[in-house]
């Protein structure tokens, strides 16, 4: 099974023109992913834009190719043309938008800002019919409400064991698979991050009506906690996101989950088809 053919498929089902790689910890497998969407969108002779918001990610990228990274990143040698300056700043200098002249391995860097990366997101579609972006959770926020996919990955190597793994990721995507709000319906107004502390007072009045915050990533809680407070609260956003599949890495440095069972726990626990990239196969 070519993976990163059905996951572009899959973007293409929801006229996605961003697709966002988020992971549940690190080494999860997220540039693999990346790696696999970018070859099947090129393939497909989609004109791709690449975004990184890690540090130091670095990518073989082919001809055509349009990216943003540090400028003292871009090396004399693989060649590219730069196309613009930025005035926003990574932790590793000023940003600037380059297209690849030359096939090579590329050092792609980020923005340090959440209104960075809504700046870097709409230039990427200007320039592209696709822009792939190695993501972080808190970030991902830069695509709600707009043409963008989510794709949420998870490994062995975030949690000890294959279960903890799956409640984890599960509660991940209830996270950024918040609903959006009825504006017809009796609502609480969140402003800002909706903190454990409101919940708790939320439940302890027993409020019924919907919490509205402006996007998923304005839940501040993690895991179980997330879960609950999902179950047991309307809580709702202004902005949603669209998450559209799993993927999974059974094999992390210190411990492995067998892949199949742990394949089919990801799609039974978050509803999405899930995949393993590794091994070009999707949960039965």
């Amino acid at each position: 099974m070519k993976v990163g053919i059905e996951l572009l498929e899959l973007a293409g089902a929801t006229a996605a023109r961003s697709i966002f790689v988020v992971g549940t910890g690190r080494n999860v497998g997220k540039t693999t992913v990346v790696r696999a969407l970018y070859a099947a969108a090129y393939n497909a002779g989609l004109r791709t834009a690449m975004a990184s918001l890690n540090p130091k990610h670095r990518l073989w990228l082919r001809p055509g190719t349009f990216f943003v990274t540090a400028r003292g990143a871009l090396a004399r040698s693989p060649a590219t043309t730069i196309h613009a300056l930025s005035k926003l700043q990574s932790p590793a200098g000023a940003l600037l938008y380059a297209r690849v002249a030359s096939t090579g391995l590329y050092e792609l860097i980020g923005p340090s800002t959440a209104s960075g990366v809504h700046e870097v997101v709409e230039r990427l579609h200007s320039q592209s019919e696709l822009a792939i972006i190695d993501g972080a959770v808190d970030r991902v926020a830069a695509l709600s409400g707009s043409e963008g996919a989510v794709i949420v990955a998870c490994g062995a190597a975030a949690s000890a064991t294959l279960q903890e793994e799956v409640d984890e990721i599960a509660a991940l995507v209830g996270r950024l698979q918040m609903p959006m709000f009825d504006d017809s319906a009796a609502f609480v107004d969140v402003r800002g991050a909706l903190t454990a502390s409101q919940i708790a007072t939320f439940l302890a009045a027993r409020e019924a009506r919907q919490i509205v915050v402006r996007d998923p990533t304005q839940l501040a809680l993690t895991g179980k906690a997330a879960t609950q407070a999902l179950e047991r609260l309307k809580i709702r956003c202004r902005r949603p996101l669209r998450v559209i599949a799993a993927t999974i890495a059974s094999h992390g440095p210190e411990r492995s989950f067998e892949p199949q069972n742990f394949a089919r726990a990801v799609a039974a626990a978050t509803g999405l088809p899930a995949y393993d990239v590794f091994a070009g196969a999707r949960a039965a």
